[in-house]
């Protein structure tokens, strides 16, 4: 098992369905200490990406992302 540099206390990663306003399923994310994937509906693989480039990616101001508000 790879050593990672952030860890949880629990579960090895967490899975949460994505549902549509119907709540059909679009999809699944998977988040792991390290790695963010996400495994669109039908389909078997996931597509992941580093944590590290996840957060360069997700606060780039041309992603057009927004901080919360809480």
């Amino acid at each position: 098992m790879p050593n990672y540099r952030n860890k949880f206390a629990g579960p090895k990663y967490v899975d949460h369905d994505i549902l549509d306003a119907n709540g059909g399923v679009v999809g699944t994310i998977r988040v792991k200490p390290s790695t963010i994937l996400w495994k669109p509906k039908n389909q078997h693989t996931f597509y992941s990406i580093g944590l590290d480039d996840f957060h360069t990616w997700i606060t780039a101001a041309r992603t057009g992302a927004a901080r919360t508000k809480s």
